[in-house]
Order: C-alpha cells, then structure tokens, then sequence
C-alpha cells in the first residue's frame, strides 16, 4: 500500500514539472512574440505587397501587362492597392521589391556598391554561358572598364561618318523605291548593321543578315519565365546563343589571322582590343568569353535603338507639326553639306530639337523597362525592412508617367528637354548612376543618323491607326508599324 502511495506521488510530481515546463515554455514564447510585436516588427516590416503563387509568384501578371502594352500597370495597381510607392511581390522565383518614382530612383542610383548591386535573373547566365566560369558582376566591371574608349562622346565622333554610310546604304536597299516599310523588323537590321560594322567590322549585308535572325530569340528569352522545354522562349534563346557563338567564334578565329599578318589593327574596333588586351594577372580573355561578350554587346547596341526608332516614326506620323519641325532642322543641316559628304560631330551638335524629339520617344515608350539590384546587406527604405539577398526592381515606365514628375504625362511635348531639362532622377530611359547605359552616347548618334536619313527622304503614314503596342521584353508595334511612304521631290 505504501508503495502504490510513493509511486503515484512520484507520478504527480513528474506531472507537476512538466506542466511547469509547460507554462515556462508558453510564457517564453509569449514574451518573445510580445518582445517580435514591440521591439522588432515596428522597426523592420517588410513592405505591403504579396508573394502569389509558389514559384512563379506573380510573374506572370508581371509579364502580361506588359504583353498588352501597360507595363506600369502592375506596377500602378499595387501603389494604389498598398497606398505605397515600395511593395514586395515575387517574380521570376525571387522576392522582389519594387520601388517607384525618383525618390526611389535617387536612392538605388546612389547606392550602388554600397547597399545594392546590380542583378539579372538566371536566364542571363544561362543565355551567356560564359559568365558560368566566374562571376557575371566581376566580369561586367572589367567590360564597362573597356568600353569608354570606344563609347565616350568623344571617341564616337571618329564613327559618325561610318554610322551615316551604313544607314545611307540601308535606306537605299530597303526604303528607297519602295512605297511600303514595315518599320520594325527594318530599324533592327540597320541598328544590327551598325553594331557588327563598330563593333568587328563586320560589313557585309549578308554576313550581317545570317547574324541578325536568332537576335530576336535571344532578347524574349531574357525576361522570360526560365522554364527550358522545347518551344519555351527560354530554350530558343539558349538555341540562338549557342548558335551566334559558333559565328563569332568563327569570326574571332579570322581576326586572330588577320592581326598576325598585318591586315587588322589593334585599335580598329572592340573585338581586336579585347583579343590584345590582358588582365592585371597578364591572362588574355579566352575566346569563348570574347564571344559571350560582344554577344551582350550587340544586344544592347542595336535592340534598344530599334525600338527607339520605331517610336519615333510612330510619333512624328502621328504628329505633323513635331515631324515639320524636325523636317526643317535636319534639311538646313542637309543644306550645308557637299555632295557625297557624310554627317559629322558637329551635325549631331546641330541637332537639338531632334533630340528633344526623341528624348520625349524615351519618356512614352522607354525601350528599358526598369532593371533589377540586389540587396547586399539588410537595410531600411521609407520605413520598411529590406532583406539582405532580396532584388529590388526600379522602373522607368512607371516613373515616365507619374504625373509628379512629368505634368500631363501622355502629353507628347519635346519642349520638357529644353532649359535644365526634368528634374533630376525622373527621366531614366539609360539607367542612372554608375549603372548608366555606356552606350547612352552611342545610341544618340546613331538615332540622330536615322533620323537624319528617313525624315529628308520621305514622308509617310502609318497603315494601322492605333496599332497596339506590346512589350516582349521592349516596345514593340505589335504588327511591326507598316507605313506608307511619300518621298519628297527631288
């Protein structure tokens, strides 16, 4: 009997300990909840926003907007669900933070290499594949210090006269004669043209032409869902990559001969500095990396100026008067000239109200939609906890068109560029702070140069009035803009 006493004491006391346990655990969380709610959500809550599906997160939204032509819508709906300006979402497999307007603009801007650096989705090293082999950061610091030497103002005033014959020859193989352009397909294959000329002087139209067709995969694919199956625009462009490598590299291997006997000079464009040029370790970049590179170069070298030139002959057909203006300024140029005699630096200098034109072309239909940075560390913006390894995403779309930093924003109205110009970190079509576009100077010229071209030949017309516009992943006339052409009197 006393031992049935002794053990069931020793029971209710193991019970007792461990509803003690119990109670000591439970008050422990509720201090920490309490202790979360006081002291830590207040001061690093992420911002308003959702995450959607798993996976492809609202990635799919994000794409279709801009799949019907209102790329800032996804972005307009979230500031006016979430009444902010910062809100978290998940694309493309990543949580994402997407931040709209200048402030936020000046702020990853100015920032760069301290709380952000720059990033791509995957689909960027799985395109380029060399950037496998290191870094795609490193890699990109060492390009953007090669470029200025070639795509400074001033080292692009010895191309000009280049640019202005490949556009000449351009004109007169596809617009010359003809009474219908379809503008689009066209713009990209004289952008193309200029690209392979500056940057490995590549001239041939042929040549050029076997060059150009995979170029449009390759640009879907980027900013695409990176779902590699047969069909998926993210396996055609990795085909198209795999595809303009063996070109180049085929063009690398004659360079290669053509500086060892004499025939190419080592300053006469990209490709030979970069097959001359050496590390600080003296190792000279290997072939499949100088090919993986003037592959991004010829990318950004000709797609965001074709859809620029596009636009601009979408809007000068809409707008008579802008298309006068334009028509007078660029004939008193043609005036001045000689026969035979190609545009110089000091045309471009002459050409201010063109350029206006085309910065307003910018503004209404930027060909970068925004771009993507990375967290280095946590930090806090407008009150809200970024997480370390997060990506923010900033937009020039949303920004163009916030009627904050541009009064009537779907006004066309050049005359914004004149004086001083927008405010500061509210008209971002090249990026902006040490990320800037490096070809920003590059793409003036060789816009200018179209321009030049197209308006002292012709006038025209568009074929479809209000043809819509979709975004894959630029602007683009969803029918490639057909036109009328109406050449002006000899």
């Amino acid at each position: 009997m006393w031992g049935v006493v002794v053990i069931r004491s020793i029971e209710m006391e193991r019970k007792r300990k461990r509803m003690e346990q119990l109670y000591l655990t439970l008050f422990v969380s509720v201090l920490c909840v309490l202790f979360f709610i006081l002291f830590w959500r207040d001061d690093r809550k992420l911002p308003p926003g959702k995450m959607g599906f798993p996976v492809i997160g609202e990635s799919l939204e994000f794409l279709s907007t801009g799949w019907k032509g209102h790329p800032q819508k996804f972005i307009y709906d979230r500031i006016a669900k979430y009444s902010s300006n910062v809100f978290k979402t998940s694309i493309f497999g990543e949580r994402t933070v997407m931040l709209c307007g200048a402030a936020c603009n000046k702020f990853l801007f100015s920032n760069e290499n301290k709380l952000v650096v720059s990033w791509w989705p995957d689909n960027v090293n799985k395109i380029f594949p060399s950037s496998l082999l290191t870094s795609s950061k490193v890699e990109a610091i060492q390009l953007r210090q090669m470029l200025p030497q070639f795509l400074s103002a001033h080292a692009l005033q010895h191309y000009i006269g280049i640019m202005d014959t490949v556009a000449q020859r351009h004109f007169a193989l596809e617009w010359d004669h003809n009474t219908h352009v379809t503008v689009f397909p066209s713009a990209k294959r004289y952008t193309f043209w200029v690209a392979c000329r500056l940057f490995m002087n590549v001239d041939d139209p042929i040549e050029v032409a076997k060059l150009s067709e995979p170029f449009n995969k390759i640009a879907s694919g980027i900013m695409s869902m990176p779902i590699n199956f047969p069909g998926t625009p993210f396996n055609r462009a990795i085909k198209a990559s795999k595809f303009i490598h063996f070109k180049l590299l085929n063009i690398i291997k004659q360079r290669k001969l053509d500086l060892a006997n004499g025939i190419a000079t080592p300053t006469q464009d990209i490709l030979s500095h970069m097959l001359l040029t050496s590390h600080a370790n003296g190792q000279y970049m290997t072939d499949q990396y100088i090919a993986d590179k003037i592959l991004g170069l010829l990318i950004g070298g000709h797609d965001t100026a074709s859809s620029a030139c596009t636009f601009i002959v979408k809007y000068l057909a809409e707008l008579p008067h802008i298309y006068l203006n334009v028509y007078q300024e660029q004939m008193a140029i043609a005036k001045s000239k000689g026969p035979g005699e190609s545009l110089n630096w000091d045309d471009i200098g002459k050409m201010k109200y063109s350029w206006n034109v085309a910065c307003e072309v910018l503004r209404l239909a930027p060909p970068l939609q925004g771009a993507f940075r990375e967290a280095m560390n946590d930090f806090i913006f407008n009150g809200f906890s970024i997480p370390k390894g997060w990506k923010l995403y900033w937009s020039a779309s949303s920004t163009h068109r916030n009627p904050e930093c541009f009064p009537e924003p779907e006004k066309f109205d050049p005359s914004r560029y004149e004086g001083k110009g927008p405010a500061p970190y509210t008209f971002v079509p090249f990026g902006g702070g040490p990320r800037m576009c490096p070809g920003k100077e590059y793409a003036r010229m060789e816009i200018l140069v179209f321009m030049h071209n197209l308006v002292k030949r012709f006038k025209w017309e568009v074929v479809i009035p209000n043809e819509k516009t979709i975004i894959d992943p630029m602007p683009v006339p969803a029918k490639g803009l057909p036109i009328r052409l109406y050449p002006h009197p000899a």
